[in-house]
């Protein structure tokens, strides 16, 4: 089934949680933050295979190798978020996007807008990260 959502569409507590036209919404919202990351990586694969330039001084060859380094840092972590919108959508196809995994409670409109990909409502991720916290061995 297609939903087609009116340009002006946002979700509110007021309709009913996660139905068609919200799931949608949250359906294009991923996609567009999916491509985005992918036209940004391109980019950066792009950039990072012209830069087979020697610098012929030292400290622009270190600047550039820093560069270099940061650019692979940010692109790794591009990887793993898009690893995590992908299973976002696939919740959403198979009707747990916006439920806490941890307590089965739907996660706030507020989060999901601001984080769409998060798979625990704001309670539990602090519960979560305190265990972790306690548990971590410095």
């Amino acid at each position: 089934m297609t939903v087609t959502l009116p340009p002006d569409y946002r979700p509110s507590e007021d309709e009913p949680f996660m139905n068609e036209s919200m799931k949608e919404y949250f359906r294009q919202k991923l996609l567009a933050w999916r491509s985005e990351l992918l036209r940004e990586s391109d980019e950066t694969l792009a950039h990072l295979q012209e830069g087979g330039l020697q610098e012929p001084d030292i400290a622009d060859r270190a600047s550039a190798e820093t560069d270099r380094a940061l650019e692979l840092r940010t692109r790794d972590r591009e990887r793993k978020l898009i690893a995590k919108i992908d299973a976002a959508i696939e919740r959403i196809n198979d009707g747990s996007y916006g439920y806490c995994e941890e307590t089965g409670e739907p996660i706030t409109i507020r989060r999901l807008e601001a984080r769409p990909i998060a798979t625990m409502s704001i309670e539990a991720q602090e519960r979560h990260e305190r265990m972790e916290r306690t548990h971590r061995e410095d």
